[in-house]
Formats: C-alpha cells, structure tokens, sequence
C-alpha cells in the first residue's frame, strides 16, 4: 500500500509558475513509477506526466510538454511537478500516482492515487 499527499496547488495569474509535490508513505517509492493527472469539472482525468523508478524515462503529455517538468527525490519519497507559463486552461485538480511497471499515460493502469490539489490560473 502507498498513500500519496500531494500539496503547493493553489491560485496563480496566467504565466505564472507554480511547483506541486507528492509525499510517499511507503519506503521502497523508489521502486515505482510515478504520475501527474489532473481533472477538471465535467472532464475526464488527464495524463499530465509521468517518471520511471529511476527517473531515466519521462514522458509528457503534449499540453504540457515544454512548460511542465516532473522530478523525483527518491530518498526524500518526492515526486515533484514544476509548472512554468500557467496557462487558464491548466486549471483543474491535480493528482499524485503511483504504479509498479513502465511509464504509461493511461489512467486505469495506475493504482494508487493522492486525493488531489487544486490548481487555478486566472486570466
């Protein structure tokens, strides 16, 4: 079992930058790959980014690619998502996820989850 704290949402105007980061409880985080989703109202959570156990493959989803950089710290059990030129469409919960295996942008294959930060850039 791993339980995700994510925390560091918050309101920020459009260009602005903001960084999240998710607590791990389990000690062996560093054996998992970990995910940024995000939700907003009447849509379907979205793949935001995702990084290997190791950090050495990432992958972006295009929205985000060039303006967001997802990190870890293993022996911190972090996982970090800075988030450069907000933009207002960037608004939504963020969520914190973690799955044992590859880096993959799908939902389901992920199996835990955080409870979420909100995120709101205003125009």
């Amino acid at each position: 079992q791993v339980q995700l704290v994510e925390s560091g949402g918050g309101l920020v105007q459009a260009g602005g930058s903001l960084r999240l980061s998710c607590a791990a409880s389990r000690r062996t985080f560093g054996g998992y790959t970990l995910g940024w989703f995000r939700q907003a109202p009447g849509r379907e959570r979205e793949f935001v980014a995702a990084i290997s156990s190791g950090g050495g493959s990432i992958l972006y989803s295009d929205s985000v690619k060039g303006r967001f950089i997802i990190s870890r710290d293993n022996a911190k059990n972090r996982v970090y998502l800075q988030m450069n030129s907000l933009k207002p469409e960037d608004t939504a919960r963020y969520y914190c996820t973690a799955r044992t295996g590859s880096v993959v942008n799908a939902a389901r294959s992920y199996v835990y989850w955080g409870q979420g930060t909100q995120v709101t850039v205003s125009s």
